[in-house]
C-alpha cells in the first residue's frame, strides 16, 4: 500500500484522537483543493470513510491516488508523512501502520488507545 493510502486508512481507525483528526483533515483538505470536491479521488475517500474496513474501497482509493499521481505531489506527501508521524506517536501507533500496510492481521481491538492484535484462525475462535 502506498504511503498516502496507508496514512488515510490508519487515520480513519483513529479519528477519535484530536491530533489524528487534525492531520487527516489537513490531508483531505489538500486533496479537495488540488482535485476538487467532486473528483473521483475525493469521492473514493468519502466512500472509504463510510466503510473503513472495506478492502475494495481501500483498493479504489489507492487506484485513484495512483491514477492522479498524488504520490508525486510533495505537499500532499508531506501531509501524509506528518499524519504518519502523529500515528506513530500514539501508543501502538507503529503497529497500526504496519498492520495497515501488510493487512496480515485480521483481528484488531482498541481499548484506551492500546491495540490488541489477534489473528483469526479458520475453524477456531479468537
Amino acid at each position: 500500500m502506498d504511503p498516502i493510502t496507508t496514512a488515510i486508512v490508519a487515520a480513519l481507525a483513529n479519528l477519535s484522537k484530536d491530533a489524528i483528526k487534525e492531520g487527516y483533515g489537513a490531508l483531505k483538505a489538500a486533496l479537495k483543493k488540488k482535485f476538487g470536491d467532486e473528483s473521483e479521488l475525493v469521492d473514493a475517500v468519502n466512500k472509504l470513510e463510510k466503510k473503513p474496513d472495506s478492502e475494495a474501497r481501500k483498493a479504489i482509493v489507492q487506484e485513484e491516488l495512483e491514477s492522479a499521481k498524488v504520490n508525486d505531489d510533495p505537499e500532499i506527501l508531506k501531509l501524509a508523512q506528518d499524519l504518519d508521524n502523529k500515528l506513530k506517536e500514539m501508543t501502538g501507533g507503529q503497529s497500526v501502520i504496519t498492520q495497515t500496510q501488510t493487512n496480515t492481521v485480521s483481528g484488531v481491538g482498541s481499548i484506551g488507545g492500546n491495540f490488541n492484535f489477534a489473528p483469526v484462525q479458520e475453524g477456531g475462535s479468537k
